[in-house]
């Protein structure tokens, strides 16, 4: 049995069905149960995650950004599952991390990451982290302003720097294999992509959308203001922008997996039956 958490997101979901596609039990947990072995319980509920990971050979997790967006809430986040993991005894846990977790500060929420990595090493559990680069899924965040303004907005110094972006249904499918064959020690994964330009993922989403959008490379002086978010998730996203148009967000860790989906694919199930 192989506890997931995260399930109604991409890559939880993703891991979910590669893992049942395979043949093996899965124990979502979630707040509300819609299967006979779904588990009940909140990330920060220490106890009730314990009981969801309870007797399972390995549990997938992550870190989701949540208000009031402090270090604080993340840490308690991160100690919960990790004093769970513990706990429960589940010998074998894989991670979503991100590329430039290596880093202990100066990549926004990417140093919660940093910190749960620290966490779950120390519980005695064998941990797969897995660094992603980009989500390809990032496009939904523009969407709104595709659609309705016909603007694709960059949070970048510039719009032609190809970056790897990898689809989250190459994310579930590493986490499931991580499950399946778990290491005979703890170790990093990082995640392999297809490269892009922010302008090559605005012309590919202008044809889908049947419509050219203009790329807008927002200057760094205008981030924060442009961010339709709370000011704390503001700040912290602006650090993240920084830091990876500064190149600290690296592909660090001891080997590498490669996902091979290309972007088209992820944006016409982005844009919808309407797309070209």
């Amino acid at each position: 049995m192989y506890a997931i958490t995260g399930v109604t997101g991409h890559v939880g979901g993703a891991a979910a069905r590669a893992l049942t596609d395979a043949g093996r039990p899965v124990r979502r947990i979630v707040r509300n149960p819609a299967h006979e072995h779904d588990a009940v319980a909140d990330l920060a509920d220490t106890a009730a995650l314990t009981k969801a990971f309870d007797g399972c050979d390995g549990a997938f997790v992550l870190l989701p950004t949540v208000a009031p967006f402090t270090d604080e809430a993340h840490r308690g986040l991160a100690a919960s599952i990790a004093a769970a993991v513990e706990a429960s005894g589940v010998p074998h846990v894989v991670l979503l991390s991100s590329w430039g977790a290596h880093l202990a500060a100066g990549t926004g929420p990417i140093r919660w990451l940093h910190h749960l990595e620290n966490l779950l090493n120390a519980t005695g559990a064998t941990v797969t982290a897995i660094r992603s680069p980009h989500f390809q899924e990032k496009v939904e965040t523009v969407l709104e302003a595709a659609t309705g303004a016909g603007i694709y907005p960059v949070f970048g110094d510039e719009a032609d720097v190809p970056v790897p972006m990898v689809a989250t249904a190459d994310i579930g499918a590493a986490v499931a294999r991580a499950l399946i064959d778990p290491p005979a020690a703890s170790e990093v994964i990082v995640l392999e992509a297809p490269e892009y330009t922010e302008r090559q993922v605005a012309t590919a989403l202008g044809e889908l959308l049947g419509r050219p959008l203009q790329v807008v490379t927002v200057p760094r002086a205008g981030w924060r203001e442009a961010l339709p978010v709370p000011p704390r998730l503001a700040e912290e996203l602006v650090a993240l922008y920084a830091a990876d148009a500064d190149g600290l967000l690296q592909p660090v860790g001891d080997r590498r997996v490669r996902c091979a989906t290309e972007l088209t694919v992820t944006l016409r199930r982005v844009a919808g039956p309407g797309a070209a």
